[in-house]
């Protein structure tokens, strides 16, 4: 297969989508976060928390104070794909982040999470 091949099947493959959490196994807190390329999000995740430049100054804090191998990452749930081609699935899976945070309740003591007050 040449390279113009090998790009378009790349191109035409489905990347999995959906929900993970970050746990830290030192004092159990949990983030939740989720991707419409899920293993790319966690790599992005991973690698921000790495080189101390994640966007939750909490989660990175901890993180620098008990070091990579005190923190999981678990997918926990997965988007299927719907058959329509050009299919959004940004609502989804903000939902279906929703939901995870609703049942994992992430704030405070067990969590990295901040609750939004309306």
């Amino acid at each position: 297969m040449n390279k113009k091949e090998l790009k378009k099947q790349y191109a035409q493959t489905e990347l999995p989508m959906g929900v993970y959490r970050i746990k830290n196994l030192a004092n159990g807190k949990l983030f939740i976060d989720g991707g419409l390329n899920i293993h790319g999000k966690m790599n992005g995740c991973k690698f921000q928390l790495s080189h101390g430049s994640h966007l939750n100054k909490a989660l990175q804090e901890d993180f620098n104070k008990f070091g990579v191998d005190k923190f999981s990452f678990e997918i926990l749930d997965l988007l299927e794909h719907k058959e329509e081609a050009k299919a959004d699935y940004r609502d989804d899976l903000k939902i279906l982040e929703e939901m995870w945070i609703e049942k994992l309740q992430p704030f405070g003591e067990s969590g990295y999470h901040k609750r939004n007050l309306k």
